[in-house]
C-alpha cells in the first residue's frame, strides 16, 4: 500500500540507527544490561522521569502533561533469542547464538521514537508510562515488572501492546476484542515400563510402544474432546527413550506443548491429557506421571480498548488497512499478565510481505522491517492524544 506521511516522519532516521544498535547487541531475558542502559539513557535525555530495574532488568518511563489524572501505559518487550542469525546485512548480530528474531529491536524503537516526539511536542493532558519489558519469549518479565509494584507506582488505567507480524502487509493493524493470543502449557509425561531384552518383549512392557500409544491418544484431545468452535493445539516435540540397541526401555518421556485461547480450553486439555495417560497405562499394568504447566494465559483484549485502540490505527493508515476482527493467533504474549491487570488491547502491525520481512517470527533469517517504525510510532502517538485528549473524560 502507499504509505503516507507520519507524525514521527523526521525521527525515522534516529529510530532506525536505535533498531539497528539494539540489533547488533541482542541480549537473553533478564540479561538485558546494555539495551535497558541504552534505553533509560535516552528516556532521561528526552525528559522523562526513568525508573530502572523494574522486574530486575525492566525500564519505565514516566511522561506527564497537563492537569488530567488519566493514564495510559505502552509496553514493548527487549529480550532476543538463542538463535544464531544467519543474515548478511551489516546491522546482523554480533553476538555469537543471540538474535533479534522476533523484532522486540524494533518495537522497542518505535516506542522510544514516540517517546520523544511527545515529549517534543505532543499534544496531550494526562499521564503516558512507557513500560521497557524484559524476558518475553520465557513469559517472567510481565509479572516480575507487576510484583515489583509497577501499576501500584504509576497508577496505570489502561494498557497496549504492539507486535510485529510477517506476512501481514506494511502500513496494515489487526487486532479483536477478546482472546487474540493463545496460552502455552508445557507438558511431561515420564512413562514407567518393565524393560528387557529386545529379544523377550513378552517378559516386560517396552516403554516405546506404550507412549507412542499416548502420542496416537494425545491427538484425541483437540479432535475429538475439544469443542470445534474453539481452537487448540497439542503437540508432542521430543520423545526420549532409556533403550539401546538391544535393550527396550523401561522409561520413556514425551515432552510438549500445549495452546488454547481460554482459561476453560486449557483446563479441558489438561483433564484429557492426565485420562488418556492413565487409561493407557492401565491397560498395560504400569504406571506414569503427567506434568503440565501454564506459563503464558491467553491474552484477552478489552472490548473498548481495543475499539479505541482500532480507531487510531484507522487514523494513521486509514480504515481499509485495519482489521478490527482478526483471527486469533495460536502464538503466545507476555502482555497478557498486563492485560489481565488492567483493561487493554494487543494489537499486531504489518511486518511486510516480502523477503525476510515475511520470513516466520523466530527464524534465523527473520529481519524487523524500518518502514514499519514511522508507522508503528505515529500509532502510539496518535492512540496517546487521542485517549488523552485535552477535555476527555
Amino acid at each position: 500500500m502507499q504509505i503516507p506521511a507520519f507524525k514521527t516522519q523526521l525521527l525515522g532516521d534516529a529510530m532506525r540507527a536505535w533498531r539497528h544498535d539494539f540489533h547488533r547487541f541482542p541480549e537473553l531475558g533478564f540479561d538485558e544490561h546494555r539495551t535497558a542502559a541504552r534505553i533509560a539513557e535516552l528516556l532521561d535525555g528526552f525528559g522523562l522521569s526513568v525508573s530502572r530495574g523494574i522486574g530486575q532488568t525492566g525500564v519505565v518511563g514516566v511522561l506527564r502533561r497537563g492537569t488530567s489524572a488519566k493514564s495510559i501505559a505502552l509496553r514493548a518487550d527487549m529480550d532476543a533469542l538463542p538463535i544464531q542469525e544467519s543474515n548478511a546485512f551489516k546491522h546482523r548480530s554480533e553476538s555469537a547464538g543471540k538474535m533479534h528474531a522476533c523484532g522486540h529491536d524494533g518495537h522497542i524503537s518505535m516506542l522510544l521514537g514516540a517517546a520523544r516526539y511527545l515529549a517534543q511536542q505532543g499534544d496531550f493532558d494526562g499521564q503516558v508510562v512507557f513500560i521497557f519489558q524484559p524476558n518475553e519469549e520465557h513469559g517472567f518479565g510481565a509479572q516480575a515488572m507487576i510484583e515489583d509494584g509497577l501499576f501500584e507506582a504509576n497508577a496505570i488505567d489502561e494498557i497496549y501492546g504492539m507486535h510485529n507480524l510477517p506476512g501481514l502487509p506494511l502500513g496494515a493493524f489487526a487486532s479483536r476484542p477478546g482472546p487474540i493470543t493463545a496460552s502455552e502449557s508445557l507438558f511431561e509425561i515420564t512413562v514407567r515400563a518393565r524393560g528387557g531384552h529386545a529379544a523377550l518383549p513378552h517378559m516386560g512392557v517396552d516403554a516405546i510402544t506404550v507412549a507412542a500409544e499416548i502420542v496416537g491418544g494425545l491427538q484425541t484431545i483437540v479432535s475429538r474432546k475439544l469443542d470445534p468452535g474453539q481452537n487448540g493445539v497439542v503437540s508432542v516435540t521430543e520423545f526420549i527413550t532409556d533403550g539401546r540397541r538391544n535393550v527396550l526401555p523401561g522409561q520413556a518421556v514425551l515432552k510438549g506443548d500445549a495452546r488454547a485461547l481460554t482459561p476453560q480450553a486449557t483446563a479441558l486439555i489438561e483433564k484429557q491429557m492426565r485420562q488418556i495417560v492413565h487409561g493407557i497405562c492401565l491397560a498395560h499394568d504400569i504406571t506414569a506421571e503427567v506434568q503440565f504447566e501454564t506459563f503464558f494465559p491467553p491474552t484477552l483484549n478489552d472490548a473498548e480498548k481495543t475499539a479505541d485502540a482500532m480507531r487510531a490505527a484507522s487514523a494513521v493508515v486509514g480504515p481499509t488497512a485495519v482489521n478490527s476482527a482478526s483471527s486469533p493467533k495460536l502464538f503466545s504474549e507476555d502482555f497478557a499478565h498486563f492485560a489481565a491487570a488492567r483493561p487493554g488491547c494487543f494489537v499486531l502491525i504489518g511486518n511486510g510481505t516480502e523477503g525476510a520481512y515475511a520470513r516466520p517470527l523466530h527464524s534465523a533469517d527473520y529481519d524487523f522491517n524500518d518502514a514499519a517504525l514511522q508507522v508503528g510510532s505515529t500509532f502510539w502517538v496518535t492512540l496517546v492524544e487521542q485517549q488523552l485528549g485535552k477535555g476527555a473524560v
